[in-house]
C-alpha cells in the first residue's frame, strides 16, 4: 500500500529491546567484573550490543539507500535530532568542566590550597597533549575534505581523505592510552584526578565512537551509498567529530595547559 505522506513511519524493530538487554546486561556485568572479578556477563552484553548496533545500523542504510525512506522531511527531522544530541553532549561535557573549575578556582584546604593539588604532578601540556591537539586538528581538516569531495562526486579524493580522518582518530587513541598507561597520578587521586579522568576519558570514549561512526561512513562510501545531495549519514559523523575536536581544544586549553 503506497503512502500518501512523506514522512516514514517505521516498521516493527526487534533491535531497541535487543538494544536495551545488551546494554542492561553489559552495565549488571562490569558491576560483576568490579565486585566479583567475573568478565562473562560483561562479555555477552558487549557481544548482544554490538550485534544490535550492527544489524541496526544495516537495516537504517537500506532504508536511507535502497528503499527511498528518507525523503527530504525525513532528512531535516534527522538532522535536528543529531543537533539536539549534539547539545546534549556540550551539556554532558559541561558538567565536567564546571565540576574542574569548581575546585581549581578555589582549592580547598585539603588540597593544600593550591592547583594542582600538594605532591599531584601534571601532564608537560607541550608533549603528548600537545601532538593530540595537532593530530585532531589535522583529522577536523581531513574530515571536511571528504565532505568537499563528497559534494562535488569526487570518489577516490572522498575515500582517501576519509580514511586518513579514521587513522588520525585511532592515532590518537592509542596516544591517549600510552598517556594514561605513563601518568603519575591515578582518578583516586584527589578532584584533580577525577576531573581529569573523567573528563579527558569520556572524550577518548567520544573519539573511539566518532572513529566507528566514520568507519562505518567508509564502508558505506565504498559501496557507493553516499550521492552529492544525499549523504546526511556522513554528514551527522562530521558534525559529531567537530564536536570532538572543539571539545578537545577546551580540554587541552582549561585542563591540561591552564590547570597544570
Amino acid at each position: 500500500m503506497s503512502n500518501n505522506h512523506s514522512f516514514h513511519l517505521v516498521d516493527y524493530s526487534p533491535w531497541p529491546l535487543t538494544g536495551a538487554l545488551g546494554t542492561m546486561s553489559l552495565t549488571l556485568g562490569m558491576v560483576m567484573w568490579f565486585h566479583m572479578f567475573n568478565m562473562l556477563l560483561m562479555f555477552l552484553g558487549t557481544l548482544i550490543t554490538l550485534l544490535t548496533m550492527y544489524q541496526w545500523w544495516r537495516d537504517i542504510s537500506r532504508e536511507a539507500t535502497f528503499q527511498g525512506l528518507h525523503t527530504f522531511n525525513v532528512s531535516k527531522g534527522l538532522r535536528y535530532g543529531m543537533i539536539l544530541f549534539i547539545v546534549s553532549e556540550i551539556l554532558f561535557f559541561f558538567s565536567f568542566f564546571w565540576a574542574f573549575f569548581h575546585s581549581s578556582l578555589s582549592p580547598s584546604i585539603e588540597l593544600g590550597s593550591m592547583w594542582p593539588p600538594l605532591n599531584i604532578n601534571p601532564f608537560n601540556p607541550f608533549q603528548i597533549p600537545l601532538l593530540n591537539t595537532a593530530i585532531l586538528l589535522s583529522s577536523g581538516i581531513t574530515v571536511t575534505w571528504a565532505h568537499h569531495s563528497i559534494l562535488e562526486n569526487n570518489h577516490s579524493q572522498s575515500i582517501k581523505s576519509l580514511m586518513m580522518t579514521i587513522i588520525l582518530g585511532i592515532y590518537f587513541s592509542f596516544l591517549q592510552g600510552y598517556e594514561y598507561i605513563e601518568a603519575p597520578f591515578s582518578i583516586a587521586d584527589s578532584v584533580y584526578g577525577s576531573t581529569f579522568f573523567m573528563a579527558t576519558g569520556f572524550h577518548g570514549l567520544h573519539v573511539i565512537i566518532g572513529t566507528l561512526f566514520l568507519l562505518i561512513c567508509w564502508f558505506r562510501l565504498n559501496s557507493y551509498h553516499f550521492s552529492s545531495s544525499h549523504h546526511f549519514g556522513f554528514e551527522a559523523a562530521a558534525w559529531y567529530w567537530h564536536f570532538v575536536d572543539v571539545v578537545w581544544l577546551f580540554l587541552y586549553i582549561s585542563i591540561y595547559w591552564w590547570g597544570s
